[in-house]
């Protein structure tokens, strides 16, 4: 995919981290987690983490629960589109996510929420999720983290050459987030 397959939203010219991100199903669990235990030289960290998503007019507001305490509120901006899209966000932390939730939900309603366990794995500037998310099953997230002063397109190439390393497949890509194909399915949580 060329640069033609890049969205910038105006919230990166304004300062906000970004990252170019890549969502795939994964169709083969086993080479896919081998050839990121190689390019990454470990076995990965073991994620679990509940995500309640919340009305709002724009973007995607979400609190990951890590399911020990800790959490992270997360509003994000990226196009629906599948190949690499730069995806602009703001996250800070909270040691109270379950008081929170009650929080956002009295006062923006909520979406629903996503459950899954990810494995992360670091390669170079590239987090490599392997997610197996309740109700949809396994998937393949990259998010390439860009640098100051690093095009989209430079993040782009990145994500490209790691799928390819990966055995990630075109016609494997998906649109959105995980919470928009629980809904697609009828499932609000999970199941």
């Amino acid at each position: 995919m060329g640069a033609s397959h890049v969205s910038q939203p105006l919230q990166n010219l304004l300062g906000m981290p970004s990252n170019v991100e890549v969502k795939a199903r994964v169709c083969d669990l086993g080479f896919l987690t081998q050839r990121a235990k190689e390019l990454s030289g470990s076995d990965g960290t073991v994620i679990k983490q509940q995500d309640t998503f919340f009305t709002v007019a724009r973007g995607r507001l979400k609190l990951r629960d890590f399911l020990d305490g800790s959490g992270q509120l997360i509003f994000y901006e990226r196009p629906d589109m599948d190949g690499p899209k730069l995806s602009s966000y703001s996250i800070t932390p909270t040691n109270d996510p379950e008081g929170l939730r009650r929080v956002l939900s009295d006062a923006l309603g909520q979406v629903g929420q996503v459950k899954k366990e990810r494995r992360l794995y670091m390669v170079g500037q590239t987090r490599v999720h392997v997610d197996c998310v309740e109700g949809l099953g396994n998937f393949m997230e990259l998010e390439v983290v860009m640098k100051e002063n690093q095009s989209t397109e430079e993040g782009a190439a990145i994500a490209n050459q790691l799928m390819q390393e990966l055995g990630v497949k075109k016609e494997h890509l998906i649109e959105g987030a995980y919470m928009d194909l629980l809904l697609a399915k009828g499932l609000q949580n999970g199941h």
